[in-house]
């Protein structure tokens, strides 16, 4: 069992690295909800089953649902915005 549980928190470790360097929000939060289950799965071999249901609903479900909500909004105001170099340096340039 000790094993089980080393190698839960292991993967817990290696996840939450892999959530802290994806820099892009969207996939941030997809990364986050895989993280998620491994978290879950870590808490059903500490055994804490009631700890793993709630996890399972909130860093699965709820987290990267608002994370993208609010993606969606922060890109809706900030609306189109200039591409990288497209037709910037045509202008200044000629």
């Amino acid at each position: 069992m000790m094993a089980l549980q080393a190698v839960a928190l292991t993967v817990v470790a290696i996840a939450a690295t892999a959530v802290v360097l994806v820099d892009d929000p969207v996939r941030q939060s997809m990364v986050a909800s895989i993280m998620g289950l491994f978290l879950t799965s870590a808490f059903f071999a500490l055994q804490a089953p009631d700890v793993a249901l709630s996890m399972l609903a909130v860093s699965t479900v709820v987290i990267p649902a608002l994370i993208l909500l609010a993606a969606a909004r922060v890109r809706e105001i900030a609306g189109p915005g200039p591409r990288s170099g497209d037709d910037h340096d045509r202008d200044e340039g000629g």
